[in-house]
């Protein structure tokens, strides 16, 4: 193999490995826009990701979760939410085909169902609630001790109990269970996702006013 030859793979290789290296740097960058509440600043390079790294599944659920996250907080204001949760779907659906099992991934499906059942509820309340109820289900039994599977799906139960006036107070200890399991829950890396801890202490305290 001649010199030149030999030369011109190297380049190719270290050109590759650059664009990596790149790519995860933006990515570990977005999750740290994500991590400190900077969701505007983490958007804009997730997106970058999505378009650089296709088959990562990562930054599009990062992408769904904050539009989600969004479009909960936007229930005030019905085109807004309507449109943040079409964008949230868009990412949803590409994180649904690359980890259809994924726990996280069916968890942040079940949180951008409940904004349409949120956002119409004479609708979508009937039929999605009963896929909310499946995706939670079906998330624990995969993942049992994940915190985020179980916080997301006993705060889905409580507003469903409130909502009927039902009594919350198995869910409260469903909530408590969570943030036990968050002191011992190790993700698969730095980048996966950490969330919930904070928003799980501040149920468990709403639960016991």
């Amino acid at each position: 193999m001649s010199t030149r030859i030999i030369t011109l793979i190297a380049l190719m290789i270290v050109g590759v490995l650059s664009a990596q290296s790149k790519e995860s740097a933006n990515l570990i960058e977005a999750v740290s826009y994500f991590n400190n509440d900077q969701h505007k600043d983490a958007k804009s390079l997730f997106e970058k990701e999505v378009e650089a790294n296709p088959e990562n599944w990562l930054p599009n659920y990062y992408l769904a979760l904050i539009y989600g996250v969004e479009a909960l907080e936007s229930r005030n204001a019905q085109d807004k939410m309507k449109s943040l949760l079409e964008t949230a779907q868009v990412y949803q659906d590409k994180a649904n085909n690359l980890q259809p099992e994924n726990a996280e991934v069916m968890i942040v499906q079940a949180m951008i169902h409940t904004g349409w059942i949120i956002y119409n509820p004479m609708v979508y309340g009937r039929d999605l609630s009963t896929v909310v109820d499946h995706l939670y289900n079906k998330a624990l039994t995969i993942a049992p001790n994940n915190p985020r599977v179980v916080f997301q799906k006993a705060s889905y139960d409580i507003g469903k109990a409130s909502y009927f006036g039902q009594d919350t107070k198995q869910y409260c200890a469903e909530v408590g269970k969570a943030i036990e399991l968050f002191s011992t829950f190790k993700p698969e890396s730095s980048l996966d996702p950490s969330w919930g801890l904070i928003l799980a202490e501040k149920t468990y305290s709403n639960c016991n006013q």
